[in-house]
């Protein structure tokens, strides 16, 4: 039996509601119950389909009670954000578009929100107004496409065209990452193929920031990638110190800015990216403090040309200008990541987004001092919205996270810091109240509390 296409659509929309109404009341983690019934699944594919809805409910029945919260107010595993409702709800209308968004031709709607998008992305972050914006998947996709944009400009420079000649006895290009470079970056220098240990490693402080007096030699065939918020400790390379002198050189300096870049829509925070203007190019994500739905992020580079240039995939068929997204961005056949961009900044407006970005921030202080006060040692001065905490030992820090997680009020991920053990809360949701913190911390001193007794 079929069924129609409102029928289906307005189930799976009455079912998303349903899990949205509970999403304060969930387990942050499955239990081994609903993880078990995920085997339900594990089907034979049938010679016959069966109708839609039995399906949807499948999905929902099993699928849903699997998931993790993400979308709810006490996951402080990733830097993740709860997508926003104006988000999702445009998400929603966009899958009844079903356009692609590579050309103007494809969707004119689509390309006329995402260049809206890309000018206010711009302006909230006040980066320099004519670089050009590629909405792309993930901060991965998009520092890949800036550092191919990079590497070619560089050669370009040097007298080697790249694009007619390849890489094979081309001029050697040389990246300087940070001894804490995200893994994000070092993937795709990889897929780059700058291997490792061909790398210069900078040096870092106690808080994770470049040291600039132990900064490799730099030239104008150099890549800088520097960061706006370690993943760890959330902290800044000194970016007024580095840039001036990188720039003298003729490097090329990229910023990844995943999270940490948001600190630009603060007047508050902005103190701690003073001097990032001045980079060539930034990745940012929309997913993790803005809080679209996944899948979202920007690459953003100073010159528009290089970035189109390296990324164009023009053809006969399907000619773009510039300001294509497929000339700015990995993807062909794309969706308009741009559009919940759009969305969340028009709804929210700037003060919106530094109100939420400062209300983590405060949750964030407001919790490592509590966690301090309670005996724990939190190992970050905690300028963001990370805090870095341990016990008294490895197997305590590992103890009290399994407890959290097996409480299944909260869900947060293990790190390391300085060699030892550590976990790291990430407060990036829109949906954390002040309330959510407080039984973090009520979870996270039961949990300690518990291990000791049991080790006296």
């Amino acid at each position: 039996m079929k069924n129609s296409e409102s029928e289906l659509v307005q189930d799976a929309d009455a079912r998303a509601l349903t899990y949205l109404e509970g999403i304060n009341y969930r387990r942050v983690f499955p239990n081994q119950d609903a993880i078990d019934s995920l085997s339900t699944f594990n089907e034979s594919l049938a010679d016959e389909g069966r109708p839609g809805s039995e399906t949807l409910a499948m999905l929902d029945d099993v699928g849903s009670a699997a998931t993790v919260a993400t979308n709810g107010p006490r996951y402080f595993g990733f830097v993740v954000g709860a997508a926003l409702p104006i988000a999702a709800a445009a998400e929603r209308l966009m899958l009844a578009w079903d356009n692609g968004s590579a050309l103007y031709v494809t969707s004119p709607t689509c390309a006329t929100l995402e260049e809206i998008a890309g000018r206010w992305m711009l302006d909230i972050l006040d980066l320099p107004k004519q670089s050009a914006v590629g909405f792309g998947t993930s901060a991965t996709a998009c520092s890949l496409t800036c550092l191919t944009a990079a590497r070619r400009a560089l050669l370009i420079r040097a007298g080697w065209n790249p694009d007619e000649d390849g890489l094979y006895g081309a001029p050697e290009i040389r990246v300087v990452v940070s001894e804490k470079t995200h893994i994000t970056i070092l993937k795709a220098l990889r897929i780059l193929g700058f291997g490792s240990s061909r790398l210069l490693v900078a040096p870092v402080d106690e808080h994770g920031r470049i040291d600039p007096a132990r900064m490799p030699a730099l030239d104008d065939k150099t890549i800088v990638c520097l960061q706006a918020g370690e993943v760890n400790t959330g902290e800044f390379d000194p970016f007024n110190e580095i840039i001036p002198k990188a720039r003298e050189a003729g490097a090329w300096i990229h910023i990844d800015g995943a999270f940490g870049l948001w600190a630009r829509a603060s007047g508050k925070l902005r103190h701690y990216t003073d001097g990032v203007e001045g980079a060539d190019s930034w990745t940012v994500d929309g997913h993790k403090w803005l809080n679209t739905p996944y899948d979202c992020a920007m690459a953003i580079c100073k010159d528009p040309s290089l970035l189109a240039a390296a990324m164009n995939s023009d053809a006969a068929y399907a000619a773009g200008t510039a300001k294509a997204q497929k000339n700015l961005t990995i993807e062909f056949s794309r969706r308009a990541r741009g559009v919940p961009v759009w969305a969340i900044l028009r709804t929210l407006g700037r003060q919106g987004v530094a109100e939420m970005v400062e209300r983590h921030c405060s949750q964030a202080t407001h919790l490592a001092d509590s966690l301090r006060d309670a005996g724990f040692d939190v190992i970050n001065r905690v300028v963001l919205n990370q805090v870095i905490v341990r016990g008294q030992s490895d197997a305590e820090t590992q103890a009290i996270q399994n407890a959290a997680h097996e409480s299944g009020e909260v869900w947060f991920g293990m790190s390391s810091w300085g060699g030892k053990a550590a976990f790291r809360l990430s407060i990036s949701s829109w949906r954390t109240t002040d309330d959510d913190i407080e039984r973090l911390i009520k979870v996270l001193i039961v949990a300690r509390s518990s291990y000791q007794l049991q080790q006296d």
